[in-house]
């Protein structure tokens, strides 16, 4: 699969970090709620792809982990809240980190919590380059043992670290369709993954043939 455009989405993690004032179950007026803070954070953060962000560019925002307490009975003086922030657009990636951190402060002051963000840029979308597109596929054409040629036909909200190299060199990422025929299809983050081996040598041959004809092309360009 050679697609133009956004291939990955970018890949970062944020920590917010909420102190409030612990206290008996039974007294919540003299404490500080963390948890309630916390809920409340989780939720509006929810706002920011479905108000915030253009239907046209795919974002995430996800809270995947929600630590506090320590009993049933204690009023939590401390909450953690873990997640990641997805974008296929540099500038949505940006806007995505303003409103995390906006809204986290809001909701801090609000109830009157100490309220830190943390946010772990970590890839960049990746975006293959157009020209390198085509060129691409046209070594791809030749391969005789290639079946169909491809785009992607759904987003792709999962990161990858080669868009690393693409912001400071052209180039493009291109995904080999591997599923064996006739068994179900499982995600490569399962047990039960498997797949059909004949594509390592389409891959090869691609790989190889991609690399001579891109040094031709370098070297006649310089």
């Amino acid at each position: 699969m050679i697609s133009h455009g956004a291939v990955n989405a970018s890949t970062d993690l944020f920590t917010i970090e909420i102190s409030g004032q612990a206290g008996h179950g039974a007294r919540p007026h003299e404490a500080l709620d963390a948890v309630v803070v916390g809920s409340l954070l989780v939720t509006a953060l929810q706002t920011i792809v479905s108000r915030e962000v253009d239907p046209a560019h795919p974002s995430v925002v996800t809270i995947g982990r929600f630590d506090a307490g320590t009993a049933a009975n204690v009023i939590a003086g401390r909450a953690t809240l873990e997640g990641t922030v997805r974008s296929q657009h540099p500038k949505v990636r940006e806007h995505l980190h303003r409103s995390i951190e906006r809204i986290a402060k809001a909701i801090g002051d609000l109830h009157g919590a100490k309220v830190e963000v943390d946010i772990n840029k970590r890839t960049p979308p990746l975006r293959n380059h157009e020209d390198w597109v085509e060129f691409a596929r046209g070594v791809a054409r030749e391969i005789p043992d290639a079946s169909v040629l491809e785009a992607l036909h759904t987003v792709n909200m999962g990161g990858e670290d080669f868009a690393c190299y693409l912001d400071h060199i052209p180039g493009v990422y291109v995904r080999f369709g591997a599923q064996v025929p006739g068994r179900e299809n499982f995600p490569a983050h399962s047990s039960r993954f498997d797949f059909d081996e004949r594509a390592i040598a389409v891959g090869a041959s691609w790989m190889a043939r991609m690399a001579r004809a891109a040094a031709d092309r370098l070297n006649t360009e310089s």
